[in-house]
């Protein structure tokens, strides 16, 4: 993610978000079907991670999670977490071979231009391990827009996802949908899937 505007207002707003996603995410079914799926000890990698509160979590289920995420109030705070590594970097820095276990991009990518979606899709397959587990979630519907906080979103239907991610290599594994209330204070339709690498 590198639209500046997007980034000020997470800057910004960091805390307000950490707060917000504190107990949801400690709680999040889906996250925790994450963990199962990776080894005991597993390396795992938080794409844009936020505050942090899912790497935390892994972290506390034993797993060895880095975290990144593009703004740097965000890092801070993700760095501030027991047993959270974070560092400041946009999606096209994802690198390295056979190195995860299983990627977790919650809410993240939906930020990145649809041009690149590909390119990060293909970065992230190259990083996992083989057979490893990728979840992403992203907010349902069609072509790009600025929420009411300035921030700039990406949207997809489910079988433009879904093609995508068969596309990079991925095996969609199951999907869970949802709908809740973003930073912005709307309601917006979500889809998160599970693939193996």
């Amino acid at each position: 993610m590198s639209d500046a505007e997007t980034l000020r207002i997470y800057d910004d707003k960091a805390a307000d978000y950490a707060a917000q996603n504190q107990d949801y995410l400690s709680q999040d079914p889906r996250l925790h079907g994450f963990i199962a799926a990776c080894p005991t000890g597993g390396r795992v990698l938080d794409l844009g991670c936020g505050p942090g509160t899912s790497a935390a979590v892994m972290a506390a289920a034993g797993l060895q999670p880095d975290a990144m995420d593009a703004s740097s109030e965000m890092v801070a705070l993700a760095n501030a977490l027991k047993g959270v590594t974070a560092w400041q970097a946009v999606f096209s820095e994802i690198s390295g071979t056979a190195r995860y276990d299983g990627v977790w991009a919650n809410f993240s990518l939906l930020h990145a231009p649809r041009a690149a979606f590909p390119q990060h899709l293909a970065a992230i397959k190259q990083s996992l391990k083989t057979g490893g587990i990728f979840y992403i979630a992203l907010k349902l519907g069609k072509g790009e827009a600025r929420d009411a906080l300035g921030r700039l979103y990406t949207y997809f239907e489910e079988d433009e996802l879904k093609d995508l991610l068969m596309t990079a290599g991925f095996t969609v594994k199951d999907c869970a949908y949802g709908e809740s209330k973003g930073l912005d204070g709307t309601m917006a339709r979500w889809i998160s899937v599970a693939c193996h690498g």
